[in-house]
């Protein structure tokens, strides 16, 4: 009892369940309907007795007593809790949410923690139909769930959102035979909107993506984390142009509402035959150094996601020689290189010339960006070198 009771305090020391529908929540369940292409998404807070619903998206869910609730049984766990099919399974198939209304077949819940560890509630997705839920979907919920104990406990420091915003960067540069890829990426705030990610596909391709979030600090971050979560989805099976395409239909309505948008270069790697795919939305900042020290700069390819709906954008392609390196970069690189994009492309092209590796190239800008006493935007570099 004296445990249930901390975890009843730890509730209501938040804050968030008299306050009723708030957008900041609302925006998360919005997305995660859309992404996963489910009947509802919902934010569940649990008292003692009841299961209240925070916010939801797509069909409509009340509060419901706690005993019969799917997200009471996501308490009991620090792991996504999945149901793929209600009604064959014997702890839910006489569950009234099942039997009647609104007839739960798939359910998919992770736990959302309070300050201290306690689990006061879930972000779910319910479907009347059962489906599967791969261990990649599993990964995206977890970090929308992320999310919304971020937006319930907004007061913690902004050193704990930069520890968030670390982890969904990448942790180590990508081992692939034959090239050298390395990035970094560096707030002007304590967190920021410029990232970097890189990941294999299913058929042993490298995915790429650099993106630049209009705005700086907490509010660029938060939309950062939702386009690398849109681009991941979408980019593991998706060409280039397909998958930027995907996204950046999922994210317009977010985007258009908090008037934000999104440049990036978003390239698949097929390290067999040395061709890098690429689509570029809106950035335009990607140089090719040759081997032989001549350079190429590909032009823009569209808009940035946000600006319209429904845009296409071109995929273009380019075979690496041995010793051919890729550089993509954001804005905040322009101003630790006098602020013209000539003359960071020129200092792009030296840097790679005069290093032996992507990552002294990457090592070089970080430093630059670490000497200067104010950054006045984010900075981010990703390499891609094959190897001679």
């Amino acid at each position: 009892m004296a445990v249930e009771d901390a975890r009843v305090r730890a509730l209501e020391d938040l804050g968030v369940l008299p306050t009723g529908p708030e957008e900041r929540f609302d925006r998360i369940t919005r997305l995660a309907r859309r992404v996963f292409g489910v009947a509802s998404a919902a934010v569940t807070l649990i008292d003692r007795d009841v299961q209240h619903v925070k916010s939801q998206e797509g069909r409509h869910l009340d509060a419901v007593p706690r005993h019969d609730s799917f997200c009471h049984h996501t308490l009991g766990t620090s792991r996504t809790l999945v149901v793929e099919d209600a009604a064959g399974d014997e702890r839910f198939a006489g569950n009234p949410l099942v039997s009647g209304g609104p007839g739960i077949r798939f359910y998919a819940g992770h736990p959302l923690e309070a300050p201290g560890g306690h689990r006061v509630g879930a972000l779910c997705l319910i479907d009347d139909r059962p489906r599967r839920f791969t261990d990649e979907e599993r990964l995206l919920l977890e970090e929308l769930a992320g999310w919304v104990q971020e937006e319930m406990t907004r007061s913690r420091e902004l050193q704990q959102a930069a520890e968030v915003q670390r982890a969904l960067l990448p942790s180590r540069w990508p081992d692939l035979p034959g090239y050298d890829v390395a990035g970094a990426c560096m707030p002007a705030r304590s967190v920021g909107g410029d990232f970097i990610d890189w990941y294999r596909t299913p058929d042993g391709d490298l995915a790429l993506t650099l993106g630049d979030v209009m705005g700086k600090g907490l509010p660029a971050a938060i939309v950062m984390a939702t386009v690398r979560g849109a681009m991941r989805l979408a980019g593991r099976e998706s060409e280039p142009g397909d998958a930027v395409r995907q996204a950046a239909a999922t994210l317009y309505e977010d985007l258009d509402g908090m008037t934000s948008m999104v440049t990036l270069c978003h390239a698949r790697l097929s390290p067999g035959v040395a061709v890098l795919r690429y689509t570029d939305a809106g950035h335009g900042l990607m140089l090719l150094v040759r081997a032989d020290g001549s350079v190429g700069r590909p032009q823009r390819g569209g808009l940035p996601l946000g600006v319209l709906p429904d845009q296409e954008w071109r995929e273009d392609r380019v075979v690496l020689g041995e010793g051919d390196a890729v550089v993509a970069f954001s804005d905040g690189l322009l101003d630790l290189c006098g602020g013209s994009p000539e003359t960071a492309l020129d200092e792009v092209a030296r840097a790679v010339g005069a290093s032996a590796s992507s990552g002294d190239v990457v090592r070089h800008f970080m430093a630059l960006a670490r000497a200067r006493p104010v950054v006045d935007d984010d900075v981010a570099v990703l390499v891609i070198r094959r190897d001679r």
